[in-house]
């Protein structure tokens, strides 16, 4: 299985790669076209600021190949929030793959989001086998709002999305590669689409 990490301007693709050694896989990280199009599967991690992403994947044509992809795409933190249409964060318009907003937490509680909780309401494919209630690792400022993709939830300051799902894109908000044997469990059910 050839399998891509998605190499743009956001971090956190060392410890995605990490995760996928444990399992036994070694990936290739990339910003090729090519390379991502011949790719039995794609992920798409990321930690960083919408704006400078979304550039980066513009020059590089990438914004169009990601869009294109038929074999199943999981997008992780950051990646979850560029395959929504926009996002508050600098008024970023995404890569349109769910047509959701991506909005800042409001301030009454402690921004961002960061540490364990729970997800609920699991659905589809990434989730099989995995118990209700179980803890995902979360950093974020930015949520995704509840909708029909939406295949997990999680409640901090307000309900929100903490997976996305529509044909062979999935999304999860949290870091499964951070996340112990919950997070590879979800890792594992991607690699078995």
């Amino acid at each position: 299985m050839k399998l891509v990490i998605v190499q743009y301007n956001a971090g956190n693709i060392h410890s995605v790669r990490l995760a996928l050694n444990r399992l036994g896989l070694d990936p290739e990280v990339s910003d090729n076209p090519e390379s991502i199009r011949r790719a039995d599967k794609v992920i798409f991690p990321g930690v960083g600021e919408a704006g400078s992403a979304m550039a980066f994947l513009r020059q590089r044509g990438l914004d169009e190949v990601l869009r294109a992809l038929s074999q199943p795409f999981l997008g992780i933190c950051l990646g979850l929030q560029l395959m929504c249409r926009h996002s508050e964060e600098n008024a970023t318009p995404c890569l349109g793959l769910f047509d959701l907003a991506v909005k800042r937490f409001p301030p009454q509680g402690k921004v961002p989001h960061m540490g364990w909780n729970t997800i609920t309401r699991l659905r589809g494919p990434l989730f099989a086998g995995l118990a209700e209630g179980s803890c995902l690792y979360f950093v974020h400022s930015y949520y995704a709002e509840i909708a029909p993709e939406t295949a997990a939830t999680c409640d901090y300051i307000l309900p929100f999305s903490a997976a996305l799902e529509r044909d062979n894109y999935h999304a999860v908000q949290f870091h499964p590669e951070k996340s112990g044997a919950a997070g590879e469990h979800i890792l594992r059910n991607f690699l078995a689409l």
